[in-house]
């Protein structure tokens, strides 16, 4: 993942100590009923199938920050339809030393157009699969598993653990 300006900006003052952040997964779907697929990429860095992920900038709406990260990511246009999920995720240590926890939003958004290509370097792929076929083979891990299965669910609220 590409570390944005304002992260490097903090970690020249903080060192590797930990910060909060705000993070979006754009789960992405397209079709109906049983041909329904879902937006995913191959991460660069460490080779995990996702949906679209990013981080919040500083003062930027979350809806609009799950939209641009597909659109910077993945080369395709999005709508954010609702949040499904608000979930803090456990803390973590990059391989540098740098420590982060996040706060993820997790939106439900419609494709409207464009051919997913990586788009910014950030994956190695990015596909649709068709969500009755997500299984095991696509190195999907369980939470990014159940946000998509949070999403495609369309309860009318937000999930929120407690």
């Amino acid at each position: 993942m590409a570390t944005p300006d304002f992260i490097l900006r903090l970690r020249e003052k903080i060192g590797t100590d930990p910060l909060w952040l705000t993070g979006v997964t754009a789960v992405v779907l397209r079709g109906e009923g049983a041909t329904q697929e879902v937006l995913l990429c191959r991460r660069a860095d460490n080779a995990k199938v996702t949906p679209v992920t990013g981080i919040v900038d500083p003062g930027e709406q979350p809806a609009v920050a799950a939209v641009r990260e597909v659109l910077e990511e993945a080369d395709v246009v999005a709508e954010a339809e609702t949040l499904v999920w608000v979930n803090a995720l456990p803390p973590m240590v990059y391989g540098n030393g740098d420590q982060a926890q996040y706060l993820d939003l997790t939106f439900r958004c419609r494709y409207v157009s464009g051919e997913p290509r990586p788009a910014d370097g950030e994956n190695v792929e990015v596909f649709w699969r068709r969500v009755d076929e997500l299984g095991a083979q696509d190195d999907l891990g369980a939470d990014m598993r159940e946000r998509i299965r949070t999403a495609v669910t369309g309860e009318a609220r937000a999930r929120f653990e407690v």
